[in-house]
């Protein structure tokens, strides 16, 4: 019988093994013949080209079967189990979430065999990278996904960091690489003598001349590159550039070669170019402190939200990881084990929240670039911090011309990084196929496996060069949920399904690499399945974001009655009735895998109201406590309260609190996307002084719920609501141990006791262990003074103090 060989190869991409014991499976008997009962062998370990460990088998298939399709997969063991699919990536199909590659087999050419890979990750794949081919001595290739481009080539940069469209600004003195297209539209360089030294073009400026589908010649960046050149706002808009390279705006500027496998050793920002550089195995080294352990899983976070560029108090430019370090002593002392990165990836201009992403492996150089963060994660590691980072999928930057946009042609439906439905000629606007799902700029080509690949590989590469913890992805219901034909609105559940596809290989293949990581959503859909596993249907989250439980708690509109609007409410004076029974209900539902927050990013000065036909900006919740009026005397002391209520219900619920950076001094400035730099709140001054008392609340309700895991656990039962009285109790539990929670935004306090009837109580004792009005938080200290009150036939009566709440514990 006459046979063909197959040779297949599973990639990872990764330096660590981070699998073992593959074994490739297929569609194919013992005979070599097509079969639907799949038959299995092992794999060899070795290192491929990109000096990563790659696995190969090899195969021998009847030629009777040429032109036969078939599939296959691998499995694998990996430490969060054995025998488990390899393959995160779906087929091609809307209707299938089926995952296996498939082949067919040809005439053999040259007597080779037939070559099949699938990539795990391609972190090192595309860009600038390592290139072995059987040697020690690591040289370079340069790889691009450009499959209408003409022609490809590299061309370098000079020291103004720039390339003009006309391509003045190139170094002349380095000659420029083609590059030859392969297979799936990568275009990459030849092995040539002058590629043989990776480290002769370690930092060097370089830019793709990208020669498009018309015959129109333009300069791309690689959007695989590690660094980008700048970390200012220049933007010469595609004209010639002669200033210095660090006043660049990194998003249009030329990418950078970089060693992956080193870390600078000194922190600071200013010494450039960097000289001195360890090994990233040595900068690793005792990264951990077994004294602080890392939180593990999701229910253990006590989140704090951090914007990187909002650090830096008195400086006219914004804070990078050198700032964030010397908070950390601050975070420490508050007892947050979690921080939560506001996007880091390369982002337009310097003054931005990092939702404008251009480039996904590069880290904004102007908050230190990607060595500093590693200096940052290893810093909070010592603490027993995690470091979980923000990252953007469902748009690029607006500003993407010299990123994804128009990256190889310039027709619509061939515009590579964009979902673009049908054909332009199709449509009286060329922009009328595009995508829109409310969020900014067109939707992302999820159809499209290569652009699947730069998100999740760009995550990979977090994990495993970063040590990132864990990630909250931005506005997943965009993805998934949310996407219209730009040209009339209308639904497209193409979109939403190649969206939802992305998320859970996304979820997969982070999962794969690390399975602690801890996957959080931004999903407003309420959907059950954001949170289930993959392989019942589900998208692969932990959590997700709970917008409801602020809206109810905060919110940042006027009142109404879709939402409760607590705090706001109670701000304006008044004793009129609350309903808290609004807020109950998300209260409730905080157990169901929600991250909970009374303040975020975008509710702190971001969002608007209407009041009276005017535009009214939200506020932090100090601000809304007291319907923005002055802080002082008796005022402030109502807004603490209100504040220490707010962040108690977040602390004390059946989710994952979170806050945002300066609540627990009573941060009053509006946070806001244009001008947060003239915003910049002074936590470690305000902390000694006007937010001491709201600091010390901070610290120790972070503490009772972090000592906890009755605190902790996903149970909650509301036991009573009562909107005149504006009060709300529920009941906190595990195996282990139980607690009740009374709260109150009535102004004046229950100082007589507060009688609560409920079948839940039944007979019990229950010692006050947490006071939110104690003198130590610049409270009245109204409450019941640590005492043990009994529960009789499911009733029970404590004091409760005016605009607080008082947590008891059942004695055993």
């Amino acid at each position: 019988m006459a046979t063909i060989t197959v040779q297949f190869t599973y990639l990872t991409g990764l330096k660590r093994e981070i699998v073992r014991n593959l074994r490739l499976t297929g569609s194919w008997d013992a005979n070599g013949r097509y079969s639907n009962q799949w038959s299995s062998v092992p794999m060899q370990q070795t290192i491929a080209d990109d000096g990563c460990p790659c696995f190969t088998a090899t195969v021998r298939l009847d030629d009777t079967q040429i032109g036969w399709l078939f599939r296959w997969g691998v499995i694998l063991d990996n430490p969060a189990g054995n025998n488990l699919w390899g393959i995160p990536t779906e087929i091609n199909d809307t209707n299938s979430n089926d995952r296996y590659r498939s082949f067919t087999l040809q005439n053999p050419s040259n007597n080779q065999p037939q070559q099949e890979r699938y990539y795990l990750t391609h972190c090192r794949r595309l860009g600038a990278q390592k290139y072995y081919n059987g040697t020690t001595q690591a040289e370079i290739q340069f790889a691009v996904w450009a499959p209408n481009a003409q022609n490809v080539e590299v061309v370098f940069g000079g020291t103004s960091g720039y390339i003009a469209d006309n391509g003045a600004g190139i170094d002349n003195n380095r000659a420029s690489l083609p590059m030859s297209q392969q297979a799936d539209g990568i275009w990459q360089t030849n092995r040539v003598a002058s590629l043989s030294d990776f480290l002769a073009f370690d930092r060097l400026p370089y830019m793709y001349r990208v020669t498009k589908a018309d015959g129109r010649v333009e300069y791309k960046t690689d959007l695989y590159s590690r660094c980008q050149m700048g970390k200012g706002r220049a933007n010469p808009n595609g004209n010639f550039y002669s200033g210095d390279y660090r006043e660049l705006d990194g998003s249009v500027s030329c990418s950078v070669v970089v060693e992956p496998e080193t870390v600078t050793r000194e922190l600071n920002a200013d010494i450039l170019p960097q000289q001195v550089f360890v090994p990233q195995e040595e900068f690793w080294q005792n990264e951990f402190n077994r004294d602080r352990p890392l939180p593990s899983q999701v229910e253990d976070l006590a989140l704090y939200e951090l914007h990187i560029g909002a650090l830096g108090y008195g400086q006219n430019q914004p804070g990078n990881f050198e700032d964030a370090i010397n908070l950390l002593p601050y975070l420490v002392d508050l007892g947050v084990n979690a921080v939560e990165l506001l996007p880091m990836s390369e982002f337009r201009d310097e003054v931005n929240w990092g939702y404008e992403t251009s480039h996904y492996f590069a880290l904004e150089y102007s908050a230190g670039g990607r060595d500093q963060l590693k200096h940052f994660v290893r810093a909070c590691h010592r603490q027993g911090i995690a470091v979980i980072m923000d990252v953007v999928y469902n748009h690029y930057s607006p500003n993407a011309v010299r990123a994804e946009w128009g990256y190889d042609s310039d027709a619509p439906e061939q515009n590579i990084y964009y979902w673009y439905e049908g054909n332009s000629a199709s449509y009286p606007q060329a922009d009328g196929g595009y995508v829109d799902n409310m969020s900014t700029g067109f939707a992302p080509r999820f159809h499209e496996e290569m652009v699947r690949q730069m998100f999740i590989s760009s995550a990979a590469a977090l994990v495993e060069e970063f040590h990132i913890d864990g990630f909250r992805v931005d506005q997943t219901t965009s993805m998934h949920l949310y996407n219209l034909l730009h040209a009339d609105g209308r639904p497209l559940g193409n979109a939403n399904a190649f969206g939802a596809k992305f998320l859970r290989e996304w979820t997969r293949t982070i999962k794969l690499i690390r399975p602690d990581a801890i996957l959080i959503a931004e999903d407003h859909s309420d959907w059950d399945k954001v949170t289930e596993s993959p392989d019942v249907g589900g998208l692969g989250f932990d959590a997700t974001w709970y917008a409801n439980f602020y809206h109810h708690l905060v919110g940042d509109t006027r009142q109404g009655i879709e939402y409760a609007k607590l705090i706001p409410t109670a701000g304006y004076g008044g004793n009129e009735p609350l309903p808290m029974d609004y807020f109950a209900l998300a209260l409730a539902a905080s157990g169901d895998r929600k991250v909970v927050y009374h303040e975020s990013h975008d509710e702190a000065g971001n969002s608007y109201y209407e009041d009276g036909g005017s535009k009214v900006e939200s506020r932090r919740t100090i601000i809304a406590a007291v319907n923005s009026a002055p802080l002082i005397g008796e005022t402030r002391r109502f807004a603490e309260a209100r504040c220490r209520f707010a962040c108690g219900m977040t602390m004390l619920s059946a989710g994952t609190p979170m806050f945002l950076m300066g609540e627990e001094i009573g941060a009053q400035k509006s946070y806001r996307y244009t001008n947060f730099l003239d915003n910049k709140e002074d936590l470690l001054n305000e902390r000694q002084t006007n937010g001491q008392s709201l600091f010390a609340f901070y610290q120790d309700i972070i503490r009772l719920r972090r000592s906890y895991s009755g605190l902790r656990s996903h149970n909650i039962y509301i036991i009573h609501i009562h909107n005149i009285n504006r009060i709300i109790a529920f009941r906190r539990w595990d195996d282990n141990q139980e607690f009740l929670i009374l709260a109150s935004l009535n102004n004046s306090p229950f100082s007589s006791g507060y009688t609560i009837v409920s079948s839940q109580l039944g007979d019990g004792r229950w010692r006050e262990i947490f006071n939110s009005d104690a003198e130590r938080y610049g409270g009245n200290n109204v409450g019941n003074f640590g005492a043990t009150i009994f529960s009789s036939i499911g009733r029970m009566s404590a004091v409760i103090p005016a605009n607080g709440f008082v947590v008891f514990q059942k004695e055993q």
